[in-house]
């Protein structure tokens, strides 16, 4: 890691860094639970035919990971102009950390189907955006 990469990195771009790799788990969770019920020779196949219907958690996690690609490309573009326009501070760093670690914790709460905990949490997050958009536009 060269040591200009080490100074422009901000808590922020962590934290964008941190929910691109919580997107990428995203992907997974839901193709582990859809391979569990349709085999590994159906997901590593041509996937000819209707596949079975995953279970409750899997189908969970399938609207969990469709809920932040809703909102990931709000967060990346900005989380970037944040940086690129100097803006970076305490709302977007208190923003950039509500956004990530509601994100985290989402994902089981909405696995299990916990009412209302999921709504707060998903509230958490926008309010990080918020506070995002927030110290861009002021």
């Amino acid at each position: 890691m060269s040591d200009a990469w080490v100074l422009a990195t901000t808590p922020e771009l962590t934290m964008l860094t941190a929910t691109l790799i919580l997107a990428f788990v995203h992907v997974f969770l839901p193709a582990a639970g859809r391979t569990m019920v349709n085999g590994i020779g159906w997901n590593a196949g041509p996937r000819d035919g209707a596949p079975a219907r995953p279970g409750v958690i899997t189908q969970r996690l399938e609207r969990a990971q469709a809920n932040l690609w809703e909102t990931l490309p709000l967060f990346i573009g900005a989380v970037l102009i944040a940086h690129v326009t100097g803006e970076e501070g305490p709302l977007t760093f208190w923003g950039t950390q509500a956004f990530f670690w509601s994100r985290l914790i989402y994902i089981p709460i909405y696995a299990l189907g916990i009412p209302f905990v999921r709504s707060v949490v998903w509230l958490v997050a926008m309010g990080g955006l918020v506070a995002i958009f927030t110290a861009i536009l002021t």
